[in-house]
């Protein structure tokens, strides 16, 4: 698709009728991302996210036979090592994972190369990787400095070297991100880092405003979805309460 100067959409699957819905749009990446720790396991942040839970969340994705590329991210902890890295990518692609991401550049090409030699596609993340969170102090915008910018470069240059097949950028100065994009083989899928990437990822309950109590800046949800939800759920609770609300017979 970067090649034929075709746009990556992707979005974020957590469930079964999530994914079948997603999958009937035609978005052609689909991602079981750590998010599920906030935004459906109500987790602080992304790092108390286990390898079981992303193995449930998987099965329950995969179930539902994607025509995307489903991929999945391996977890804080569970890539310290290529060993480690290689035995988690294999229990995610076994749950139905057909590709794993992980975070972070240089120091992950070794685990990055282990998990490409054992036939298993890898996708990078680099900018602000939500597993640092707490080593960094919150989330914060990357690229500013000149510094950053190097790292970055140096970074994607050796997920590329590593046999990534592509790279997430999230919140990536919008300058960066386009020169990365330029820069990069591989295609990049942006998260809050401008509109020159390769393609854009959102989390989806972000985007149909599934999640009211806290939405991104970088985001502009397309629907009220948890106002529509509340509004039928008031509706049939009257209903019950006046004698109806039965629904239909079979």
């Amino acid at each position: 698709m970067k090649t034929r100067g075709e746009r990556i959409p992707a979005l974020t699957a957590y469930d079964y009728p999530m994914t079948r819905w997603l999958d009937e749009t035609g978005v052609p990446l689909l991602l079981v991302g750590d998010s599920l720790g906030m935004v459906v396991l109500g987790y602080e942040d992304t790092t108390l996210v286990t390898m079981a839970e992303m193995e449930h969340h998987v099965r329950a994705v995969a179930r539902a036979r994607p025509r995307a590329l489903l991929a999945a991210d391996l977890p804080y902890g569970t890539y310290a090592t290529p060993t480690a890295a290689v035995e988690n990518a294999r229990r995610l692609v076994a749950a139905g994972a057909e590709a794993v991401k992980a975070e972070g550049g240089r120091a992950i090409a070794e685990q990055v190369a282990a998990i490409v030699a054992a036939g298993i596609p890898f996708c990078g993340h680099l900018g602000m990787l939500p597993q640092s969170v707490r080593e960094e102090g919150g989330y914060r915008i990357k690229g500013r400095a000149e510094a950053e910018r190097a790292a970055l470069l140096a970074d994607a240059d050796a997920l590329v070297a590593a046999g990534a097949f592509g790279m997430v950028l999230e919140l990536v100065t919008p300058p960066v991100a386009a020169e990365l994009t330029r820069r990069v083989i591989v295609p990049t899928i942006g998260i809050g880092s401008g509109p020159d990437c390769d393609g854009q990822i959102l989390v989806t309950l972000d985007l149909v405003g599934g999640f009211p109590w806290f939405t991104p800046r970088f985001v502009q949800p397309r629907m009220d979805g948890v106002a529509q939800m509340r509004a039928a759920v008031g509706g049939w609770l009257a209903e019950v309460r006046a004698g109806g609300g039965g629904g239909r017979t079979r």
